[in-house]
């Protein structure tokens, strides 16, 4: 995730130059004000519009209010843990040790079950685009994550392949 020397011993080296210049980039730069800015931009909703529009929601709509801000809320600490750890080794005010036991304490979860699309139509429109944003700039960094310790996610299974496996089973056409 870091400094990989530390993280990841049998990182390559491509993964490992990555890791260490992308933190120092611009981009990186652009990504964690993106990151903080929703931050604060969340923040400054939940404590003032988003208090008075949960406010005037229905009590069944109230409490898929409540479960998504906590969710969005918990998704941002993790990006913002995540992006600080990222800043404070390239700006070199953690090592790469710290960084690796950090690295423990601050992963980027997997994406939280969403609610249906008639209980998140029924939320405020703010709210669903914050979270929204979140869960983008949540897969950017998992994405990030992942190159920067040189690790290859595993192929997702083609659903459409096991579907036409099965038909060409029942078929009688596998060989």
């Amino acid at each position: 995730m870091t400094d990989l020397t530390m993280l990841r011993p049998e990182a390559d080296e491509g993964a490992i130059s990555f890791a260490r210049s992308f933190v120092k980039s611009d981009a990186f730069m652009q990504l964690f004000r993106e990151g903080m800015g929703l931050v604060e931009g969340t923040a400054s909703y939940l404590d003032g519009d988003g208090r008075a529009e949960s406010a005037a929601l229905p009590r069944e709509v109230s409490l898929t209010y409540a479960t998504e801000s906590m969710r969005l809320t918990t998704r941002l600490m993790q990006i913002a843990s995540w992006l600080l750890v990222q800043r404070a080794v390239a700006e070199g005010e953690m090592s790469a040790e710290q960084a690796r036991a950090e690295h423990n304490k601050v992963r980027i979860a997997e994406p939280m079950l969403q609610p249906s699309s008639a209980e998140a139509g029924r939320l405020p429109e703010r709210l669903r685009d914050l979270t929204a944003h979140s869960i983008r700039l949540q897969d950017r960094i998992r994405r990030l994550e992942e190159q920067m310790s040189g690790a290859a996610r595993p192929a997702e299974p083609n659903p459409v392949r096991g579907q036409l496996e099965s038909l060409q089973a029942r078929l009688g056409l596998l060989r």
